[in-house]
């Protein structure tokens, strides 16, 4: 019997999953990490060895095919998961995939996110249980996207209407709860993260994320340790098909 797992779609490799694989990996969820958006055709696990999908950011733009053809292939199976019912998670440019893959519109934002800034509670959602009202998280983006018709808008900011969605199985998420102290680092290290920064805006970002992890680590691993329960709900329920 083939051991379902989850795949970890990653586009640049400091764009790493972080938390989201920690808390996978503590409930002993079997994973792949893959690679795929410069191919034509990517090679990717057949869709019954998955029991979960997670989509990570990158520079790219979601639809940005004709560059990174393997994103249309990404987008095709975020729709096969949805439909599927298993579950979905994407971050930044994922939460964007996800979002156009389900019919939402892509459009450059009215200014970039970048840094600590608060996003204001929608809905409260299984996942967001333990969240405040209004809360700052880490942003690092410039494209938006409407929220799918049918979906749910769980999450606001002042220049972004959708900051976090559920729709089904998936969750978007445009903010970053992955991130670690050394994911952190490896970005601040990263010349394409810091690209046209000045070292004091990379010293706020240092600093404030010093302020608010402790804050936000508990409520990330709410957040992706659902998702990791889900994901062995969907393995359980491979199982017994």
């Amino acid at each position: 019997m083939t051991v379902s797992k989850v795949l970890i779609v990653q586009h640049v490799p400091w764009e790493r999953p972080g938390r989201v694989l920690n808390n996978l990996d503590d409930v002993d969820v079997p994973t792949q990490i893959v690679s795929v958006c410069r191919q034509e055709r990517p090679q990717l696990p057949s869709d019954d060895e998955l029991a979960g999908l997670v989509v990570m950011g990158g520079p790219m733009g979601a639809r940005d095919f004709k560059k990174y053809p393997g994103l249309k292939a990404e987008a095709k199976l975020v729709k096969r998961m949805v439909k599927a019912d298993k579950p979905v998670l994407g971050i930044c440019l994922g939460h964007q995939i996800i979002a156009t893959a389900l019919g939402a519109k892509l459009t450059p934002g009215t200014a970039s996110e970048i840094g600590f800034a608060p996003v204001d509670r929608v809905s409260k959602h299984d996942y967001f249980s333990m969240w405040s009202p209004k809360i700052e998280v880490l942003h690092w983006h410039n494209d938006v996207v409407s929220l799918p018709e049918g979906a749910q808008l769980l999450a606001s900011s002042k220049h972004t209407q959708n900051q976090a969605f559920c729709y089904g199985s998936a969750l978007g998420l445009q903010f970053h709860l992955e991130v670690t102290p050394t994911v952190l680092e490896g970005w601040l290290a990263e010349p394409a993260m810091v690209a046209g920064m000045k070292k004091s805006g990379i010293a706020r970002i240092r600093a404030d994320f010093e302020q608010y992890d402790a804050q936000l680590k508990p409520l990330a691993d709410q957040v992706f340790s659902a998702f990791a329960a889900r994901c062995v709900a969907a393995s359980r329920a491979m199982r017994e098909a």
